[in-house]
């Protein structure tokens, strides 16, 4: 049987054809010890075809694809017009060596030609590697490594996919300088207490915030010269007059031995420092929420800023978290309580970072570990939807909506209220999320135009006021469709109007003309009445007369 090798090079694909298989007898030690000796190996391996590369964007490109294992139409045709075409039915006589096995299967998927990737075939085409320019006449001396580097740098680069709105790596360092902040800033405002404590104890039990008792520090100095008249600037700074006035009395009245100058300098550049950094720190959560809101907006909006960038740093990256189990991603945080429990056969921790959510806080202590399991099933679908959509613009819609599904199983632990399902959640979900991309578009649209209505009016400024003159003195003797127009519609309305009134006023002109009618059927029947008499009189006095 025959065997072809496929080699991708840096500068294109090249198609091998190794003789004398069978006097080798397909030993990976014999072929190891041949590939280095060239007259040896080139004896067995002769070169087929050369296809080289368009530029460096294709060779980019195919590189990518066979990285992926995925077969370009650009290989195909290399592949269908060196090789043999296998018939229908009946056994091929060769295969094809490939390096990659995910590429070899979507070869012989594609094409029926049959692949094999073994230690033998490795071993062929590594010796293929080593010699590759000899066998290649048309490559000059240091093209192949050029090649090499350049598509080296440029795949590095297209595989680390670097976006600046999306780079987790910041969210890593922010969470991480976060958390050592909060202890520094911590630590420090408890010596600042310690230290001035001994000039003016009873301020720690008046206040008890850090960054105020900075603040109040580094404003009163010492505790003598505080008088009644500084009240007012105690109130901003505290808030509450009550105590500014409760710091001044016991300022008064206090029991802390006094500081030299040199001393109360000291402490007051440390309450300042102690400040900045307690700003520093409010800043940098609002970029920490700012970039999760890039990077992950539905982990964010279901589980919180801070908890899951908590989560993304301990998983090592987006992907990372994307890629973990529900069940891996409930215990993060929590590998030496599990470890532990697996060497003492005891029970396994329920959570680990997921504890500083405020669900499982609200749920009962019978519930926690059910709450923990169903929120990171969420919180991995979330992750996994950030990670993998193909939206330009995050949204928080499938967030929101997951959110309000843990809403709803706290309510079922607790009340029985039986939730939704996840169908019908998703679609309502994806509803949102269009509806939100097609506002988005609407609003630019108009924008779009406006700009070029603009440019437009700009263009024909001096048309325009040619024709305001030329309106102008046209007035009299022709008038425009839409002055007509317009004076159609304002008799329209004016018709409306005189209906509605006469509509209002129809019910009392009902009214009256009833009466009247009444009133003339009355008149009309006394007048018979009276005709009708005086015939029946005329007719007795008639017959009289005859008698």
């Amino acid at each position: 049987m025959a065997l072809f090798l496929l080699y991708e090079s840096a500068s294109g694909y090249a198609l091998f054809e190794a003789h004398g298989l069978d006097e080798i007898g397909q030993n990976t030690e014999a072929v190891r010890n041949s590939v280095s000796d060239l007259n040896r190996f080139g004896k067995v391996v002769k070169l087929r075809s050369f296809n080289p590369f368009t530029s460096a964007l294709d060779a980019l490109t195919q590189c990518n694809a066979i990285s992926e294992g995925i077969l370009t139409d650009e290989l195909r045709t290399v592949l269908e017009t060196n090789l043999p075409k296998p018939k229908e039915g009946k056994k091929t006589k060769f295969s094809l060596g490939v390096a990659d096995p995910k590429i070899g299967s979507q070869v012989s998927e594609l094409t029926k030609i049959p692949c094999q990737s073994n230690e033998f075939v490795l071993e062929l085409i590594r010796g293929v590697r080593l010699h590759f320019d000899r066998f290649v006449s048309d490559l000059k001396s240091g093209d192949l490594e050029k090649a090499q580097l350049g598509l080296g740098h440029s795949y590095s680069r297209a595989k680390v996919k670097f976006n600046v709105n999306r780079v987790d790596n910041m969210v890593i360092q922010a969470i991480f300088l976060l958390d050592t902040l909060d202890k520094d800033v911590n630590s420090f405002s408890m010596r600042v207490r310690e230290w001035y404590s001994w000039h003016f104890p009873e301020l720690v039990k008046i206040v008890n915030d850090n960054y105020l008792y900075a603040k109040l520090t580094k404003f009163i100095e010492d505790k003598s010269k505080l008088t009644e008249d500084k009240i007012s600037d105690l109130t901003d700074i505290v808030g509450d007059e009550d105590k500014a006035k409760e710091i001044v009395e016991a300022a008064k009245a206090s029991m802390g031995q006094d500081l030299s100058p040199v001393d109360l300098i000291n402490v007051q550049q440390f309450a300042q420092r102690v400040m900045d950094l307690s700003e520093y720190r409010r800043k940098l959560y609002d970029y920490l929420v700012a970039k999760m809101s890039d990077i992950a907006p539905n982990l964010a909006s279901l589980i919180g800023e801070v908890v899951g960038a908590r989560l993304i740093s301990h998983a090592g990256s987006l992907t990372n978290l994307a890629k973990c189990p529900s069940s891996t991603l409930q215990i993060l945080g929590a590998e030496k309580a599990l470890f532990r429990a697996l060497k003492t056969k005891g029970n396994t921790p329920k959570y680990g970072l997921i504890f500083h959510s405020s669900f499982i806080g609200r749920a009962s202590a019978k519930n926690k570990g059910r709450m923990a399991r169903y929120l990171a099933n969420k919180c991995s679908i979330a992750s996994r939807i950030d990670c993998f959509s193909e939206r330009e613009k995050g949204t928080t819609a499938f967030g929101e909506k997951l959110r309000e599904q843990v809403e709803e199983r706290l309510d079922f632990y607790d009340k029985g209220i039986a939730p939704r399902k996840n169908i019908d959640v998703m679609r309502s979900a994806l509803e949102s999320a269009d509806n939100k991309d097609t506002e988005i578009e609407t609003e630019e649209v108009p924008l779009e135009a406006s700009s070029k209505k603009d440019k437009k009016k700009k263009q024909k400024g001096g048309d325009d006021i040619v024709d305001k003159v030329t309106e102008n003195t046209n007035v009299d003797s022709s008038e425009d469709p839409k002055s007509e127009k317009k004076k159609k519609k304002e008799k329209r309305k004016l018709d409306h109007e005189t209906e509605d009134d006469e509509d209002a006023n129809g019910v009392a002109n009902e009214k009256t003309k009833k009466k009247k009618k009444k009133d003339k059927k009355v008149d009309d029947s006394e007048v018979l009445e009276a005709a009708s008499e005086t015939k029946k009189k005329k007719k007795k006095s008639k017959s009289k007369d005859d008698e």
